[in-house]
């Protein structure tokens, strides 16, 4: 039997388990794909914990890449033997997973499968990011917070390619270095002085257009702080802990502010808005102009070390689990 991390009740790490599982065939519009990889990613963290309810028990994991071995009814355009990646759908800590087809797309050759597995769910949010929810611009300041991470790394690209100037920040000398190879114009150790004053004296005073922060409880009320008049504060996670409820008048009186909190779902709503994210994403990589930083990779089983050392901020870059 195939074997899979199943999650039996919420809790920490521990709470992760292989067993071997029985796979059924894929029912009416599914694929079985056997995985090649599996990205590993902070909601991963919050359903584990119960902060996202999750229908117990399961199987975590909402991306994956590997190759189709059937297809269920009414699938039509995938056939085994395709390569194929997804997100946004649970059970890709597995061996072997059932995948709805209309969330499964084709991975080009000049892809490989843990790229593909690592550029989905973070490279479809830095995309929806940059391109959607504040559409950065040629020659706008933005501010990355974790700009080592999975996103960040991603995000300082797309935004530069843009012809944004970025300033991000992180914890340690080896990640502004990972922050600065990625492309970020400014870095600031968050650890060594006070990131709202930071930027404050990198752009005179006028704040920047859009800060991207992932991470949370921590950091969004300094992210206010750093915002031009009619910025926009996007919180996209919650690495530190939730956000508390905001007070409306703080956006008025910090200068007409803008907050919002995107998730995936509401920007990949339709296949085709899916397939051109992941389109350009694949199309970038494949070109070399996207590099996908896989900064650490785990046997399947190990799957609670992965959560132990993403949650301890011992990890840069994409991590994997590997079957």
């Amino acid at each position: 039997m195939p074997t899979a991390i199943r999650i039996e009740r919420t809790g920490g790490p521990e709470v992760l388990t292989p067993a071997d599982v029985e796979v059924p065939s894929p029912g009416p519009g599914e694929v079985l794909v056997d995985v090649a990889a599996a990205g590993v990613n902070y909601i991963d963290t919050y359903q584990r914990a119960g902060v996202y309810p999750m229908k117990l028990p399961y199987t975590p994991g909402l991306e994956g890449a590997g190759t189709v071995a059937e297809v269920g009814s009414g699938v039509a355009g995938l056939a085994p033997g395709d390569r194929v990646a997804w997100q946004g759908h649970p059970g890709g800590y597995a061996q072997r997973a059932l995948v709805p087809a209309d969330v499964a797309v084709p991975v080009p050759d000049a892809v490989p499968a843990e790229t593909a597995a690592a550029v989905m769910l973070q490279g479809v949010t830095a995309h929806y990011l940059v391109n959607s929810t504040y559409p950065v611009a040629e020659g706008e300041t933005i501010l990355v917070h974790a700009a080592a991470g999975g996103v960040g790394l991603l995000l300082i690209q797309l935004a530069k390619a843009k012809g944004a100037r970025v300033i991000g920040t992180v914890s340690t000398a080896e990640k502004e270095t990972l922050a600065r190879q990625a492309g970020a114009d400014e870095v600031i150790r968050y650890t060594d002085r006070d990131f709202a004053a930071a930027v404050d004296e990198l752009t005179g005073g006028d704040g920047v257009a859009v800060v991207y922060d992932g991470v949370g409880a921590s950091t969004y009320e300094a992210s206010l702080r750093c915002l031009r008049r009619r910025g926009m504060l996007v919180l996209f996670g919650a690495s530190s802990g939730p956000v508390p409820p905001i007070d409306p008048q703080v956006l008025n009186s910090g200068g007409s502010l803008y907050l919002t909190r995107p998730t995936a779902a509401d920007y990949v709503a339709t296949r085709d808005e899916l397939t051109w994210r992941t389109g350009e994403l694949f199309s970038a990589v494949a070109a070399g102009t996207l590099d996908v930083r896989v900064g650490a990779r785990y046997p399947l089983v190990d799957a609670r070390t992965a959560h132990e050392d993403l949650q301890g901020r011992r990890t840069t870059g994409k991590v994997l689990l590997i079957p």
